[in-house]
């Protein structure tokens, strides 16, 4: 049956892939974001696109009205180099998450989606290279990634409440490093697939020897390509459970291993620098998909092989696009 969906965050990167998934399924889809039109990393002429501060109640109100859905991708977030620095930006999304919930409660909407992070894990599960991988019961007692995850893990007890006081059905994905292309890759917010990209692309194209790694290398991720990442989002979407789920790769790389998938890829193996000075998060973060397995009948397909030669193709595109 044909929805008409709201999508805020529809110009970042995973709200521009949902956008395009559900137009592929025939919904009818506004979109909304806070950035101009021209940052937008996708934009469909065919959906209603408004380009206004989604901080603004009255904003979101409009935007919501004669909608079934509400995707809620929207925050400002980007790796560690950014996140560590702009905390208080950061939970500031809990602003647009209120609003939209206000709305949704406000104009009847039938079911509320956010985009939660792994980032809502203790600091304490994280700490050695070998820690196990992160289930969802592991959440609590709280200790979130400072201003990231501490927004995400407040909005994620809102959706909870909404459901709980005001009868809002809600779903919550715990994304885990989703990668892929059209994203940031050069703007101070990508994260490390798409950073070690361009300076794999850069090395080659400067006939330079060398990259820089931020800390040591050895600390350890599951990256989720984004076509998976949008799978699991409408499997979940669509079904009965109201917790909130992991979506991410079960298959861990560590930041070297994931530089060396980028030496076969290109053909190039630069001397790797190592600069500890720089923000490296966590040790070890990866998911556990014991649950989603079991309640979603979801797992990744793509390899984090595969997936990274597609990023790094555009990446590379990018940049001598912008040479």
């Amino acid at each position: 049956m044909i929805k008409t969906i709201l999508v805020c965050g529809a110009g970042g990167f995973i709200g521009g892939h949902l956008v395009k998934s559900l137009l592929d399924e025939g919904h009818e889809v506004v979109c909304a974001d806070s950035k101009p039109f021209e940052f937008w990393f996708q934009i469909f002429d065919e959906c209603k696109n408004y380009s206004l501060d989604l901080k603004e109640y009255d904003n979101c109100l409009k935007t919501s009205v004669g909608v079934d859905y509400i995707y809620n991708m929207a925050c400002n977030m980007g790796g560690m180099g950014f996140i560590e620095n702009n905390k208080a930006l950061c939970m500031l999304s809990s602003v647009i998450n209120i609003n939209l919930l206000k709305s949704a409660k406000k104009n009847n909407i039938k079911k509320f989606f956010y985009s939660s992070s792994a980032c809502v894990y203790p600091s304490y599960r994280q700490k050695d290279y070998k820690h196990p991988k992160l289930k969802e019961k592991d959440v609590y007692p709280a200790d979130p990634e400072d201003g990231y995850g501490w927004e995400k893990l407040f909005n994620e007890r809102m959706c909870r409440h909404f459901y709980e006081d005001f009868g809002l059905e809600t779903r919550v994905a715990r994304y885990h490093n989703v990668y892929g292309e059209f994203g940031s890759w050069n703007d101070g917010r990508e994260k490390a697939p798409a950073a070690l990209s361009r300076k794999f692309a850069e090395s080659i194209h400067k006939k330079k020897d060398k990259i820089e790694i931020w800390g040591n290398g050895n600390q350890v991720r599951s990256f989720l390509y984004i076509d998976d990442c949008i799978k699991g989002t409408d499997l979940l979407f669509k079904s009965n459970f109201r917790e909130p789920i992991n979506i991410g790769n079960d298959k861990s790389v560590t930041i070297n291993q994931l530089a060396s998938i980028l030496e076969k890829i290109t053909g190039h193996k630069p001397h790797r620098q190592y600069d500890t000075s720089k923000p490296k998060g966590v040790d070890s973060r990866s998911s556990d998909n014991t649950q989603v397995k079991k309640i979603l009948n979801w797992e990744p397909k793509v390899s984090t092989e595969v997936g990274m030669e597609k990023l790094y193709n555009f990446v590379n595109s990018q940049y001598l696009k912008n040479k």
